[in-house]
Parts: C-alpha cells; structure tokens; sequence
C-alpha cells in the first residue's frame, strides 16, 4: 500500500486546552511475539507449541502529533481543501476551523477542560464542527446520536457527570428543553443537519461520575445491571488508531470518507477523525442509506467515497449482490458483529475484517481481503486477523493462563489501544486487570477481558468463536439482554422479564422478550413504552407475555427452553372479525399485500401484525428493512427505495407503492 505518512502533519503548534502527549510508537504490520522461556513454562496445551499471543509490529515510521493536532496542520497546508461535502454543500478546513472558533467562544464561559458533553446531532457538519470545538476546550465528547430515548438520558446523567446536551432544542429529552440554553452557530445546511442547536445545561445527579481528566471522548457500552456504561479513551489511544487507519487505505488528501456509522456507535468517532487528520474530505451519508443496499452502493458512486466504514449487517448484503463497477471506492472497513462471508471475485475494493471492543479504541485486530487472494472463493468465514497499531492479543485459559495456539479460550487485549477505563473504578478494576503470567510487562501493563472466545491459528490469526456470556451484537451493537430486561421491568405492568437471542438460519441475532404482566397490557403497548429506555438495536423484535415462565431442574427460569420457542416458528394468532379485514385472510387483499405482510411478519417473528400498522411502530428497524427491501426485490424484481418505506404510514399503502411499480414494469414481472 502507499506510504502515506510523508504527507502527515508534522512540527504541530500545541493544542488549545489539551496537550499532545508522547505516546508508543505507532505499530502496524503482523509479527508473532518470539517465545519466551517464562511463557512457555506457564503456558497452558502443548508441550513446545507456540504461545496463543500476538504483538503488532512498528509501522515504518513513528509519528507523536496529537489527533487535533495534524487537523489544525492541514488546516495550514490546504485551507481552501473540502473538509466536508454534503450534497451540493462544501465546507472547507478553514470554514470548519472558523466555525469550531465561534462555538468554542459560545461554550468557553460554561464548558471547561474534562467536561462531559453529550453529542445529540446527527452526521453532518454540525457534528464535526462540534467534535473540533469540544477537543479545543479539552471537554469529552459523548456521542449520543440525534434521538436518544429521554428515559436513557436520564439513566445516564444519574451515572455520568454529563455537563451539558448539544442538539435540536425540538428533540433534546425534556428535562433539557427546560433547562438553560445557549445557541450555537452551527451549520444548519446539509442531509442531516438540524436547523438549529443549543447547548442545553441541566445538572447532573450529585453522585454522577465525571470522565478521567486523560479523556479525550467517551461511549456508551450495554451494560448488565440494566444501565448503559460510559468508556473513556484517551488522545494516544485513538492517535494509534489514525495512524493506522492512514497506513492501511492510504487516506489522503483527495479522498472522500465516509461519514456512515450511527453516532452514537464508537466506529463513528474513527470515521470523523480518520478524515480531519488526512487533509481528506468527510462525506455525511443521507440516513435512507443504512436501510438498503442499493441506496448505500448508489451513494458510494454519487458521493464519490473511496474510504467507508460500515456495519457488518449492511456490508453482507452489499457482498452478496453484484459488485457495481463504476465505483472508486477502495478500501471497505467492515465491524461490529460476526463476518460470515468474503468478497467475490467481483468486488474492486479491499475489504477489512475488523474486529474491536470500544474498551480498546474501536479496532483491535483486522484481516484485510482482496478479489485476487488465494482463499477469496472460500465458503467459510474469514478470520478477524492480527492485531493492529498499538494493540497485543492474548488467549487465555479459564485459569488466566495463555493457551497454546489452536486452543479455544478467552481473548485479552492490551497495549497503548486500551481505554482508560469505565466511568466505574469497580467495574474498570473488574474488566481491566493484570497481565497474564508471563507477558512482558513492558508491552502491556495490563488486559482487557473481552468475554469473546477465539482460537489462535498457526501463523497468529484469530478466529471469532462466539462469546462466554449472555451478550450478543444486534445490527453490529453489542447488547446485554439484562439491559433490555431491566428496561421492560421499568413499566409497572411487568412483574419479570427475561430476554432471549435466538440466531436464524443466516447466524443472524434478534432480541425476543418474555414477560410476566401483572394487568391486562398487551405486546405492542409494552414494545412502545421500552422504546424511550433502549437504542434501536436494543429494542426487542416481540414480546410475548407468558402466565408463567418455563423452571429448570434448579428452579431457576429455564432460558434453554425459552430460547427455543423464540426460535421455533410463530403460531398465527385467531383473529375475530373485528381484525380479520386489517389482515390477509381478506379475499380483496393484493398480491403485493399478502406479501409484504407475510414477510413482515417473518422478519418480526409477529404473527399479528397486521396491514394498518405502521413498519417501524411495529418493530422495524434498519436492519429489517434491509432485508424486507431485499426479499420483495428477490420475489416481484421490484427494487423498493428505504424512503418509500419510511414514508408510507402502514403496510397497505407499503403494498400500495409495490403495486403501483409492479404496474409499471409491466406483467413480465414476477
């Protein structure tokens, strides 16, 4: 790949309100570390094999620059250069620089140096021009996206010392709407953008917990006490990061990255900055495209990326289509849950099999993939590579200690890509501890235990196993079914619930609840009310109330036993006649109604759903859309567009728009 570090900043002037601190030396490239006697000894497996530990190796040249940093040096080089292109709309790295100034004045006066600030817009240049005047102040940047669920907010500002919400002042939760506001000159042009925002201060529970005085932004983790948990990572960890990224696509100036991920995902703090700091231009992308496919691919070629980040759900379904050859997209950096299939040998973009916790700044190990590769047609699933720029992998025993490779166990990450920790000191203490027995101290003074199982191969690659305990990735997000549990037991209508994750046969996740009810309530009520506690991804596909759940030997909720009748086909529910014509047992239903419904309704696991209800009130999410659009597209030839979909109020008028393009292709359509 082209060495891109001569075009780096260098020689950068010192940061406003956060200094750029020395840091490791940037490391890239896959080299196993060399046994050691003392890791031989205390290893677990194989007399003689080799230890189950991998260190990245240097990249060929090191670079100190703190991440504002070399934005502000490309500020200097190319200051008319497009920072961000929306649509018809161009900011330039001087435009962003001036605009960043203006808000930083408007905060200097409430916002301080370590400050926790929640980040409530979408992605556009607002969102980045925050991002910049946040980091000048020295305050953390939290990500909570554009809609966060007003109960959610809540939960977190009782934990999180959050100083301030900056958004929409229509959507802020409304405890912010009331607070004091001040008005931010903000960008209010582009696909996303909102057409004003404040800063809205409300105070913090007492016992709130503010971010380590290191920390350069913070992310919110599913937690298994029901509470979402706030990372911290520090300015070297996510400089370590770039510096690869750079390393690994060439990104420079001339290139268009995307700006995709949800903002409230930690890959989304990688994409902004991966941009800023390489002279390169962000591309927010319109939110149509995270629904399908064909919209993403279209994007791509309309907007002209070359580098994208991108959820692993969406990615899959782009494989699995034909490659488009009119892109200039070169490098597709795919995360957030389980790759299942690899390129073919049509698709002209170097793919990435990255695999990262946000407790180790978003990428810890990647496999990058190519059309030309020995292995490209393979049918099994690619490995999740070796380790990246600043990070050491370790697979270890039940014991603690290392296995020998090929033996399944435990994956430890350490290095100069950890986080500082949780908000949590008990909770960082629990999940960020000592080495294992025989790791040079002097690589890492400490792991991360991810919970993942993974098996070392032979030449230091990783395999994804699965997890050790209950958490599961949704749509790329990692979620712990307790969260979701105690979110559904908020409302004084349920007694219990216990949430399962059946897979279907693709290996894909969704999230069923059982619950006990305590008065007459009913699915869809309960679906709603969990919506203001929970991100999209946490959001159950179906509820189903039980009179009691199903014991074990022990007495305890037999969660086996659940986990197959979540995976079990649904029953049709009876319908009386006051439902059967909002159905399709109706004679008069279409073609394209039967269909849709039927689909639906296998998607959502909901035998009721019925035609007069709305697609995302009943459960729809981005990812089922995806695979409704995909699956009309497989059984009519009709291609639906996701706006289509959003727009329509339930699912006739849905069927409605099908018939209508059906028509107008013409009978030969299926």
């Amino acid at each position: 790949m082209t060495e891109m570090l001569n075009d780096m900043p260098t020689g950068a002037a010192p940061m406003t309100g956060r200094s750029a601190e020395p840091m490791t030396a940037p490391m890239t490239g896959r080299s196993a570390e060399p046994m050691t006697e003392q890791t031989s000894a205390l290893m677990n497996g194989r007399q003689g094999a080799l230890p189950s530990v991998v260190h990245g190796t240097p990249l060929p040249e090191a670079t100190a620059a703190g991440v504002l940093s070399r934005f502000e040096e490309w500020v200097r080089r190319g200051p008319e250069a497009p920072a961000v292109v929306d649509g018809t709309r161009t900011w330039s790295y001087r435009q962003l620089d001036e605009a960043a100034d203006d808000v930083l004045r408007a905060l200097s006066d409430r916002v301080r140096p370590g400050d926790l600030v929640g980040v409530c817009l979408d992605r556009s240049a607002a969102l980045v021009v925050t991002a910049i005047a946040l980091a000048r102040i020295g305050a953390v940047y939290l990500p909570l996206g554009p809609r966060p669920g007003e109960r959610r907010i809540d939960a977190v500002t009782e934990d999180v010392a959050v100083v301030c919400l900056i958004g929409d002042p229509t959507v802020l939760p409304a405890r912010h709407q009331a607070a004091e506001q001040i008005a931010l000159p903000l960008p209010g042009e582009g696909t996303n953008a909102a057409p004003k925002a404040v800063a809205a201060f409300a105070s913090p529970a007492a016992s709130a917990r503010p971010a380590p005085h290191e920390a350069f932004y913070a992310v919110l983790t599913s937690g298994s006490t029901g509470r979402p948990k706030a990372v911290a990572v520090a300015e070297p960890a996510l400089s370590t990061l770039l510096d690869w990224y750079r390393n690994e696509t060439g990104l420079a100036p001339g290139d268009r990255q995307s700006l995709l991920i949800g903002v409230a995902f930690d890959p989304h703090v990688m994409e902004l900055w991966a941009g800023l700091t390489s002279g390169a231009a962000l591309v927010p992308a319109p939110d149509a495209v995270r629904w399908d496919p064909a919209e993403l691919t279209a994007w791509w070629r309309d907007a002209a990326v070359t580098v994208c980040v991108v959820a692993t759900p969406m990615a899959e379904p782009v494989l699995d289509r034909p490659w488009p050859h009119d892109l200039e997209l070169r490098h597709l950096v795919v995360g957030g849950d389980r790759m299942r299939r690899r390129p073919g040998a049509d698709v002209t973009a170097t793919v990435h099999n990255a695999y990262g916790p946000a407790e180790a700044a978003v990428v810890t190990t990647t496999h990058a993939m190519r059309a030309t590769d020995h292995d490209a047609c393979d049918d099994t699933a690619p490995s999740i590579g070796t380790p990246i720029p600043g990070a050491t992998v370790v697979v270890t025993a039940a014991d603690g200690r290392v296995v020998a490779r090929g033996e399944a166990g435990e994956l430890c990450i350490g290095g100069t890509c950890l986080a500082l920790g949780y908000l949590d000191p008990e909770l960082t203490a629990h999940r960020f501890t000592v080495p294992p027995p025989g790791i040079d101290a002097g690589r890492t003074d400490r792991v991360y235990r991810t919970g993942d199982r993974v098996r070392m191969l032979d030449d230091g690659r990783l395999e994804f196993l699965g997890r050790l305990d209950d958490q599961v990735k949704i749509s790329g997000v990692r979620i712990e079914p307790a969260e979701v549990e105690a979110a559904l037991e908020q409302n004084p209508s349920v007694r219990s619930a216990v949430v399962t994750a059946p897979r279907s046969a693709d290996g894909s996740a969704r999230l069923v609840a059982y619950v006990l009810a305590s008065d007459e309530t009913s699915s869809d009520a309960l679906l709603s009310a969990v919506r203001a506690w929970l991100p999209e991804q946490a959001v159950p596909s179906a509820v189903r109330i039980l009179d009691a759940f199903p014991l074990d030997a022990n007495g305890k909720v037999d969660r086996a036993q659940l986990l197959k009748q979540a995976a079990a086909p649904a029953q049709p529910i009876a319908r009386d006649s006051a439902t059967a014509d909002n159905g399709d047992a109706h004679d008069s239903a279409t073609e394209s109604e039967r269909l849709v419904l039927r689909v639906v309704r296998d998607l959502l696991d909901s035998p009721g759903t019925e035609l007069g209800d709305n697609f995302t009130e009943a459960g729809g999410t981005s990812l089922v859309a995806s695979r409704l659009l995909t699956v009309i597209e497989q059984e009519t030839g009709v291609r639906l567009r996701a706006p289509e979909l959003l727009r329509q109020p339930d699912l006739r008028a849905v069927a409605a728009v099908l018939d209508k393009r059906r028509a107008a292709v013409g009978p030969g359509v299926a």
